[in-house]
């Protein structure tokens, strides 16, 4: 069984899809003077998610609808255990690392998400290999990329609680500086409200108040109200956390893909030329431009430490294991039938970690936190080992749990 397992991941290694991140990681390092285009990247990325989310909505209008209350408990399952797993990123930061405490709530807000490109390349090389899976599954890749976002809010809300300084630092942490004493005025608490800095009474990093070109300090209509701030800045996040751009061009695409299905009008069929045909050599292109960035993100990790990288490559398979763990329970508990590539995608969603939609809510609501190790971890870290050897080794773990716990009709 070991050798049969061996020979399937060297197989699923090689993969031309993969080579090409391999490729564009070595581009950086052999100092070879090549730019990817920004806008070319952005228009890579557009495309493979309306790909995916307007072939998966096509898919979905063909659900049994008897099979709709089993699929909607599958993603909250997947939902809470997101959730979960970005609480459990904290603690085992707490333990590996001696990073800021803002840090790791940030850094594990990252993992409690997921990852489009990720899913996208484990989409692309399940196809290769025909191995298939439910249609739903980018409906759960966009309902399990919300909870990292609240699990982040969270833990850095607790932090300002216990009295978190204007920079990020907690007390007993380098560089800390005691808050100055805040008098309340009239009809105002004693305490700031969450987002307020102890110093101002202002939000940190959102606000009405912004820097004009001559430098002063304008407010739109006066100082406001201190509830005004938090009220602003709690619509703000949760715009990002529901509104930010991936999601809501992967939702819009399901939602096309759902309603033309419905009325019997499929636009992508298999011998799609654009959607289709070209979404491998789409995300080869992606690939490239993945692996570069991942590359010169790795000299962040200079200063993070020995753990923190330890944590970066292990966690992966910890959370991608325990991810075909309930899924595989949840088939076997509730008699659902899924296909065999569905617990590839659940793992890589549960194992993957945001560099998106995370990173957003962070520059508007955490801008204390460090904006490099974060992404010096999702991107260098484990998108690298995700798309390289985690998809290849999350099949072969699947396959071996199946044996011990196979469906039941």
């Amino acid at each position: 069984m070991l050798y049969e397992f061996w020979q399937n991941f060297t197989h699923n290694l090689f993969k031309p899809l993969l080579l090409f991140f391999y490729f564009g990681f070595l581009i950086p390092i052999l100092k070879v003077r090549f730019e990817f285009p920004y806008v070319i990247y952005q228009g890579l990325t557009m495309y493979l998610l309306i790909a995916i989310g307007w072939h998966g909505g096509e898919e979905l209008a063909e659900i049994n609808p008897t099979s709709v209350g089993r699929i909607a408990g599958f993603m909250a399952a997947g939902f809470v255990l997101n959730f979960l797993i970005g609480t459990i990123a904290y603690f085992l930061l707490n333990h590996l690392t001696g990073m800021r405490r803002i840090d790791r709530a940030t850094v594990a807000g990252y993992y409690g998400s997921d990852s489009a490109g990720t899913f996208a390349t484990c989409v692309a090389v399940l196809t290769s290999i025909g191995i298939a899976f439910d249609a739903y599954m980018p409906v759960m890749l966009a309902i399990m990329e919300i909870p990292g976002c609240l699990v982040a809010l969270y833990l850095v809300a607790r932090l300002r609680n216990r009295g978190m300084d204007a920079d990020g630092n907690m007390p007993g942490e380098a560089g800390y500086t005691t808050p100055a004493p805040v008098s309340p005025g009239p009809g105002t608490a004693a305490q700031p409200s969450l987002g307020q800095s102890l110093e101002t009474g202002q939000p940190r990093g959102i606000g009405l108040e912004r820097e004009t070109s001559l430098g002063r300090r304008d407010h739109p209509a006066g100082p406001p109200d201190g509830d005004d701030f938090v009220r602003h800045s709690n619509r703000a996040t949760l715009r990002e956390v529901l509104l930010n751009p991936g999601l809501c061009l992967l939702i819009g695409a399901v939602i096309v893909g759902f309603i033309s299905g419905l009325q019997g009008q499929k636009v992508i069929h298999d011998d799609d030329t654009f959607f289709v045909s070209a979404f491998q050599g789409a995300l080869c292109l992606f690939l490239l431009e993945m692996g570069m960035t991942a590359s010169r993100t790795l000299k962040d990790l200079k200063s993070a430490g020995v753990g923190f990288v330890f944590f970066g490559l292990v966690a992966p398979n910890i959370f991608a294991t325990l991810g075909i763990v309930v899924a595989r329970g949840y088939a076997y508990f509730t008699h659902t039938e899924f296909r065999p590539g569905t617990y590839v995608l659940f793992a890589v969603l549960c194992g993957a970690a945001s560099y998106i939609a995370v990173p957003a809510v962070q520059r508007l609501a955490i801008p204390e936190a460090s904006p490099s190790l974060p992404l010096a971890a999702s991107l260098g870290l484990t998108f690298s080992y995700n798309v390289t050897i985690g998809i290849p080794l999350y099949i072969e773990i699947s396959r071996t749990i199946g044996q011990y716990i196979p469906y039941i009709p």
